[in-house]
């Protein structure tokens, strides 16, 4: 058995483990960000309609 080439596949494979939940940490970070940016969004849009409460009611469409 070959102790050296078995002790760098290990760490290489750590390596590559902590390099995707790091990876995995800043997506999940990301789309904390953009959700809480979202509903930013939606309570904005939902202040603008209480105040003018006519605006984007009626959709006219024409085919």
């Amino acid at each position: 058995m070959d102790i050296p080439a078995l002790s760098m596949a290990m760490a290489t494979s750590q390596l590559q483990t902590n390099v995707g939940i790091a990876m995995l940490s800043k997506t999940l970070d990301l789309n904390q960000v953009l959700g809480d940016n979202l509903t930013d969004m939606i309570d904005a849009a939902a202040m603008e309609r209480s105040v003018y409460p006519a605006i984007g009611g009626n959709i006219d469409l024409s085919v």
